[in-house]
């Protein structure tokens, strides 16, 4: 378990009391807390689960951008997928070379495309093509820099919505979603690709959303990218080096997740087995399923509010540290830092952010409200997307290895923020 509870009640992140971290004057609430050691634990077991075949895992950077988590998967072998020069950068200064990265995104700016074709002896491993318009702009790029492009055609393989168990909000595969090249598409944007000199496709790709609790959507998406694939190669393709299945896997919040990392994984290889394209590398980007779990959001409490039948706690942490619960309707376990012996209660959990959908949710606590509690399940996009609003500092980030931290990053203060409002 990533988060558990020792002999006395204690509440553990690893192996380290979180209570420990609540008492020590350095470290300002709220925080994130991540478990180094877990991610490496969960980062080791996906990429067993492809096990001699050939393979890549590339963390979705968007989930977690901090240089920790990055350099300790680069170590692992792990690549990276990205959506922006910045993360870009932030997985090269992690030390993941050039070949083990894919660039995603339907935006890309003419200097982000030039810094990832620009890279090395021959640009990263691929720009993941998202439209007929890009291969033009990207073709153009590559010409004006004197390179050649390594592309991957990124599908839209119109999953129906109902097979992607997961929320409107983050579904990427169906008709209406604006990733990918369209499924009729597809031929011309091969063409297209083939006849620009400046271009060499190495591969096809699709992501079809994110916290995918079951594999129905994964499996037909994957077999439509082999036969795709196939298609390709019988018209004289023979540049093809990967198939990119994306990501998306889902974790359990709580409410149980009937799918692992592993099982998608199964999928792929499976797929890859009856197309017999087993020669081709198998590119996944994984995001909270590496990350989700083992990171934590530490909360003191403010006050309590009891009105009528309804009561509160009211903490330190609000909607711009986890945006999560008020743009998704998601739902995170909370629970007491300190032993919740004794009786329980309902409490609305709730932050200091002047929005009604500052809410966390209604939660079973200690009827005596505990000092502090611990947000679990908050690795995944979470700092990522945290804001400033209300001038709010940005938490600080702590490192867990071995029952210490053993690093930090600061975010950033009111006083900053303050400062920043004037020229």
């Amino acid at each position: 378990m990533p988060v558990s509870r020792d002999a006395q009640g204690q509440l553990l992140l690893g192996t380290l009391p979180l209570r420990q971290l609540v008492d020590d004057p350095r470290w300002a609430t709220p925080f994130y807390a991540y478990d180094l050691e877990g991610i490496v634990a969960s980062a080791t077991t996906l990429d067993n689960a492809f096990g001699r075949a050939p393979h890549l895992v590339c963390l979705a950077v968007k989930a977690n951008t901090a240089g920790p988590i990055l350099e300790a998967l680069s170590r692992l072998g792990l690549g990276a997928d990205v959506v922006s020069g910045a993360e870009l950068s932030v997985a090269l200064r992690a030390g993941i070379p050039p070949e083990r990265l894919v660039y995603s995104g339907v935006a890309k700016r003419d200097a982000e495309i030039d810094m990832a074709i620009g890279l090395g002896d021959r640009g990263i491993l691929a720009l993941q093509i998202e439209s007929l318009e890009e291969i033009s702009r990207v073709a153009a790029r590559a010409l004006a820099a004197g390179r050649t492009a390594r592309v991957s055609v990124r599908i839209n393989p119109s999953v129906k919505r109902e097979l992607l168990s997961t929320h409107d909000h983050i579904a990427t595969g169906h008709d209406e979603a604006k990733f990918g090249v369209p499924r009729d598409d597809v031929k011309e944007a091969v063409r297209r690709v083939r006849e620009a000199s400046a271009l060499t496709l190495v591969g096809f790709n699709f992501h079809i959303g994110s916290q995918l609790t079951e594999v129905g959507g994964y499996r037909e998406s994957a077999a439509l990218l082999c036969q795709i694939a196939q298609d390709a190669i019988a018209g004289g393709c023979t540049s093809l080096e990967f198939l990119n299945t994306g990501g998306g896997f889902g974790i359990d919040y709580g409410s149980g997740c009937a799918a692992s990392p592993a099982d998608f994984a199964g999928v792929v290889i499976s797929e890859f087995d009856r197309a017999k394209l087993s020669h081709l590398k198998m590119v996944v980007e994984p995001g909270r399923a590496l990350v989700g779990a083992h990171g934590v959001v530490v909360a003191r409490t403010v006050q309590t509010k009891v009105a009528g039948h309804c009561q509160w706690i009211m903490i330190d942490a609000g909607m711009n540290d986890l945006i999560r619960p008020a743009l998704y309707q998601a739902r995170h376990r909370i629970v007491s830092i300190d032993d919740p012996k004794g009786p329980a209660a309902s409490w609305v959990v709730v932050g200091p952010v002047c929005e009604s959908s500052d809410d966390f949710g209604a939660h079973e606590l200690p009827a005596n409200a505990p000092r502090a509690v611990a947000i679990l399940d908050a690795g995944a996009y979470g700092f990522t997307m945290a804001s400033q609003y209300n001038g709010r500092a940005l938490p600080d980030e702590l490192f867990i290895s071995k029952g210490e931290v053993v690093s930090v990053l600061r975010g950033r203060t009111s006083a900053e923020w303050a400062a920043s409002r004037f020229c």
